[in-house]
């Protein structure tokens, strides 16, 4: 997969169909819950795979967290890597950005993913767009 950061607006499309695709359609969140005024300020990824954007994420800085958001694969690429790979390109972008520190909430079903990347949860479960999450973090 090749993981870029959006520079133009057709990127950024192509990142919001993913984050739709995923969130909006197989997960019933709301389309204003989901593409919210954070879009505006947020760094982008989006995911290629044979010119096909099929993987996305968006990273904000938050205290001293580069927090981790909006991060998804279409379901016929799952199992396949993608979710890490964009995560650990999110982790050096925080890095090179002088944070020290990541943040994410994670869906509770996501939890054990998250856990073999070396993230921690700091959160009793809550509920965020009708879904269970949790608060992780981990030091880079």
């Amino acid at each position: 997969m090749r993981i870029i950061i959006t520079k133009n607006t057709q990127e950024k499309n192509d990142a919001f169909s993913v984050r739709t695709t995923v969130f909006v359609e197989e997960q019933n969140v709301s389309p204003e819950e989901e593409l919210d005024e954070h879009d505006a300020t947020a760094i982008h990824f989006v995911g290629y795979e044979d010119n096909q954007p099929i993987a996305a994420s968006r990273l904000r800085f938050v205290d001293e967290y580069g927090k981790l958001e909006r991060i998804c694969v279409l379901k016929e690429y799952r199992g396949k890597h993608f979710g890490q790979q964009i995560i650990e390109e999110m982790e050096k972008v925080i890095k090179e950005e002088g944070f020290k520190k990541s943040k994410l909430n994670a869906q509770t079903h996501a939890e054990a993913f998250y856990q073999k990347l070396g993230y921690e949860t700091v959160s009793e479960e809550f509920m965020d767009a009708g879904i269970p999450h949790v608060t992780m973090v981990k030091s880079l």
